[in-house]
């Protein structure tokens, strides 16, 4: 499993993000994207200087946070 520094590493560099948003938003200001096996990033389209941060599958679900509900593969 990937640690903290281990997801900080990876190139994020064309990443594909996508609105994920929890409901009916039309400002759609977080964006996640998968990264890696077990590596997502999450930002801010409000803040778009702001790195996005980094998280393991783990931790998207400890927080609730379910990628297929926003299309992307888990």
């Amino acid at each position: 499993m990937l640690d903290g520094s281990d997801l900080y590493a990876l190139d994020i560099n064309g990443a594909s993000f996508v609105k994920a948003c929890g409901g009916p938003c039309t400002e759609g200001c977080v964006t996640l994207a998968r990264i890696g096996d077990d590596a997502w990033a999450l930002g801010d389209s409000k803040r778009p200087d702001a790195q996005p941060l980094r998280f393991t599958t783990e931790e998207l679900d400890a927080a609730g946070i379910d990628p297929a509900r926003f299309g992307l593969n888990v």
